[in-house]
């Protein structure tokens, strides 16, 4: 049973606003945190376990984006049957649960399998956050709230790798998921002990599949949704191919060592600015005009990219590489954003439930792209960069589909 009768609103929180959004930053970054801490940990984790291609270390990562994909489809309409708290907290003690799990497991294989359950355990922050956000504020404020919330949601990529670095300075890879489920435990204290239910007792919805599979339906036989969907999908597809590869890009190609988590902040710090800056425009210019502009960008940098990168059977200079990636990076952080929010326009009367298969769709398809594009690793940068510019063309497309071939024209002064 939901305890929605206790509802808030955002004048009777019982904390600051700073105080609310710095506690959905932590939910959501719960997430970043599972993926990004343990990426300069991969090759010990393989090397422990007995893992003979570098290329499978990478399931560690896919797997868990497969689990957090999945569970997303089922989060949105059980917090909105059964309020936010119980499904929220729920989810963080199986986060938790399984990162202690992992720390005695023996094999690789049930290493992922516990990543999966992690990440299943780490959907319910993500999704049910976004929907606490919607319950208190509504309009410009929670586009405020969600930006300020992303500003400081984007400053785990900078500093987890980094992190991860130091904590294995102190022993193993098996104290970096010590240190995840600590961080979580903290976080989960807060949020029981200064977190309201917010879901109001008028929007309680049933959860039952024809839900699930009707909201589904919204999704799929709306051209607009469909088309951004799937073009947010193959979008960050790229971002989890890069992900899956980064430490063999950083260290295995330019040789970086300890220094790789300083090269991972440096393009999650593009990315934070780009979050930023869009904040800041996308009231004035508008969300089409914005991604529409930055997706060409990001389509023209990863083609020369490619051109430079094929040129030469050597790795490019680091100076370069860094260079291209991070101006492609920037262009990712306008499109991923406002793509999501395109999408969801028009769904707006199911919008919790929407989110969930929006989540599921983009989460899982990426998890599967990216996993395709880190597997094609050949010991250059190739492959990642090749996949860069083949999914910027795709995503031009379907969003070309959604806009009936008119870029930069909305049909809505506010988008």
């Amino acid at each position: 049973m939901t305890d929605s009768s206790q509802a808030v609103s955002a004048g009777r929180l019982p904390m600051g606003k700073r105080e609310f959004i710095a506690l959905a930053a932590f939910l959501m970054a719960i997430n970043s945190l599972a993926i990004d801490i343990m990426l300069p940990a991969l090759q010990q984790i393989g090397a422990s376990l007995g893992v003979e291609s570098e290329n499978h270390r990478q399931f560690v990562v896919s797997s868990y984006l497969l689990g957090f994909g999945c569970a997303q489809l089922f989060y949105g309409p059980l917090s909105d049957r059964f309020g936010r708290r119980t499904p929220l907290l729920f989810g963080l003690v199986v986060y938790i649960v399984s990162a202690i799990g992992i720390v005695f497991v023996p094999s690789f294989a049930g290493l992922l399998v516990l990543r999966f359950v992690q990440g299943i355990g780490s959907a319910a922050t993500r999704v049910i956050t976004i929907s606490i956000v919607r319950d208190i504020y509504g309009g410009r404020q929670m586009a405020e709230v969600m930006s300020l919330i992303m500003m400081v949601f984007m400053i785990v990529p900078v500093i987890a790798p980094g992190t991860g670095q130091i904590v294995m300075f102190f022993g193993n890879w098996h104290l970096i998921f010590l240190f995840i489920a600590t961080m979580a435990t903290g976080i989960a204290v807060w949020a029981y002990l200064r977190l309201p239910e917010t879901l109001h007792p008028a929007n309680v919805r049933p959860f039952t599949a024809r839900s699930i599979f009707g909201a589904f339906k919204l999704v799929l036989t709306n051209r607009v949704a469909l088309c951004y969907t799937i073009a947010s999908t193959f979008i960050f597809g790229a971002l989890f191919g890069f992900i899956n590869s980064a430490q063999q890009v950083y260290v295995g190609i330019y040789d970086l060592g300890v220094y790789f988590p300083f090269a991972f902040a440096g393009v999650a710090i593009f990315m934070s600015l780009s979050s930023f800056f869009n904040s800041r425009f996308v009231g004035k210019l508008g969300m089409r005009r914005l991604s529409h502009g930055s997706l060409i960008g990001f389509i023209a940098i990863n083609t020369i990219w490619l051109i430079v990168q094929m040129a030469s059977t050597e790795p490019m200079p680091f100076a370069l590489f860094i260079s291209f990636f991070g101006l492609s990076m920037f262009q990712f952080g306008w499109i991923g954003s406002n793509f999501n929010s395109l999408a969801m326009e028009p769904l707006g009367h199911v919008a919790g439930t929407a989110s969930s298969v929006l989540g599921f769709m983009s989460t899982v398809g990426g998890a599967i792209i990216g996993a395709g594009i880190g597997q094609a690793f050949d010991g250059t940068a190739l492959p990642m960069v090749a996949g860069y510019f083949v999914v910027s063309i795709i995503g031009l497309i379907f969003v070309l589909i959604a806009e009936k071939g008119r870029l930069f024209q909305s049909q809505n002064p506010a988008v």
